[in-house]
């Protein structure tokens, strides 16, 4: 075999090589190959808000508490902030995670939403504008976790592991707060989602040699999150698809 030959079969085999891990390299990234089949795996495993509707639709409407409302409306504001945050640092650093876990957070807010109109709660989100929350406390978390966003990738990966871990406790607190079916069942599959989520973000940290200290949730739930599997489903009977929206990652 001549030469031409050997060098043409060369270059055809590593083309097959690259062909197989592609995607597009963002602002200051380590191109390693780890990294890269890390990147290449990045899917969103989600199911749409619209998958509970019917279970939601099926639960009675009960009488709601001062504090019921409350917490509906500060986490629908809660839930728009993550979207905001993740969709500002998609457009920063051109890291998928971030759309792909910005477009679940949308369905969530959007869930919340549907309850508040099923209670006839006025919506907070009057602005659905990005970065724009009635809340004072939201909208000074989503100023400095911007701030903090935009020093670094890995610093954004751990503003989203932040949010994800303050969505799991003030989620679990609200679940402890209500005694409606309805709201419980929203409240569930929301928290299940930023595990997920969470899990993601950790992932992210970890293909880069960082590490992450929870800083809302302790330390025992947090490992006991990221040692354990994707989870996929709604809990009680939303449907167990593989759809836009919920799992995220």
């Amino acid at each position: 075999m001549n030469s031409t030959i050997i060098f043409a079969s060369l270059l055809a085999l590593l083309t097959g090589l690259a062909g197989g891990i592609t995607y597009t390299k963002s602002n200051n990234e380590d191109s390693s190959p780890q990294l890269t089949e890390e990147r290449a795996k990045e899917t969103v495993v989600a199911e749409d808000y619209v998958s509970i509707r019917p279970a939601l639709a099926s639960l009675p409407d009960e009488s709601l508490s001062e504090v019921e409302k409350t917490d509906l409306i500060y986490i629908r504001e809660e839930e728009k902030l993550a979207r905001d945050v993740y969709q500002t640092l998609y457009e920063k650093w051109g890291v998928q995670v971030f759309a792909n876990i910005g477009q679940s957070e949308q369905t969530h807010t959007e869930t919340v939403r549907e309850l508040l109109e099923k209670y006839n709660i006025t919506d907070p989100v009057t602005d659905d504008s990005v970065g724009v929350f009635q809340n004072k406390d939201l909208q000074s978390l989503y100023n400095n976790l911007m701030s903090q966003g935009a020093v670094s990738e890995v610093e954004a990966f751990r503003v989203g592991a932040l949010i994800e871990e303050l969505d799991i406790k003030d989620l679990q607190e609200a679940i402890d707060r209500t005694d409606n079916a309805d709201i419980a069942f929203a409240y569930e599959n929301l928290m299940r989602a930023s595990r997920n989520h969470l899990r993601s973000f950790t992932k992210q940290l970890t293909a880069r040699g960082e590490t992450y200290t929870p800083q809302y949730i302790s330390v025992e739930e947090y490992v006991g999150i990221i040692a354990t599997d994707t989870e996929r489903g709604s809990k009680n009977g939303g449907g167990s698809g593989q759809r836009r929206g919920w799992g995220g990652m």
